[in-house]
């Protein structure tokens, strides 16, 4: 599978569900199962590549604006929801995390922002077909720490300065 091929794939069980992230996750579920386990498994490394790149400290920022707060699971299902919102969502907002405020058309942090579901498609489709766990994605390790400079998300001085677009839309 090429990237290609995966973006297609995110897409398409996105707008079967209607931006809704478990509904998703069951779509990507039943496309996957369409395919062969090597599929499956060049997905789930796409993906997981994809979802390290994400691991920075910008972005983390950037998603605390956007929930009004992000531990670090929730940082973790956000990246899976980013990655799910296709590629110009995802590309845009790993170039400038601020740019997050004009590529989403609407945002609920009720229902938005956590994907977890979807970071588990291409395990359980692989479980499903094979009936065995996903083996070795032979990815380099992840990031041991965010990527660039930390930021500290309960100085909202800082994050207004450093993410003004989003905090203008996102914050009161």
């Amino acid at each position: 599978m090429d990237e290609t091929e995966f973006w297609e794939l995110i897409d398409d069980s996105r707008e079967a569900a209607e931006g809704d992230p478990e509904e998703q996750a069951d779509a990507l579920v039943e496309r996957l199962l369409r395919r062969d386990p090597d599929a499956v498994v060049d997905f789930a490394r796409h993906f997981e590549s994809r979802y390290n790149r994400a691991y920075t400290w910008d972005l983390w920022a950037a998603a605390a604006v956007l929930l009004d707060g992000c531990s670090d699971d929730a940082f973790d299902y956000f990246r899976c929801w980013l990655i799910a919102q296709g590629r110009e969502v995802f590309e845009g907002g790993v170039h400038d995390p601020d740019q997050l405020a004009e590529l989403l058309d609407d945002f609920d942090e009720s229902v938005d922002g956590d994907a977890e579901e979807v970071g588990y498609a291409a395990d359980e489709a692989y479980e499903q077909m094979t009936g065995g766990s996903m083996p070795d994605l032979e990815l380099p390790a992840p990031p041991r720490e965010p990527l660039g400079t930390y930021v500290d998300f309960d100085d909202d001085e800082t994050l207004a300065e450093r993410f003004p677009l989003l905090w203008d839309r996102f914050r009161p």
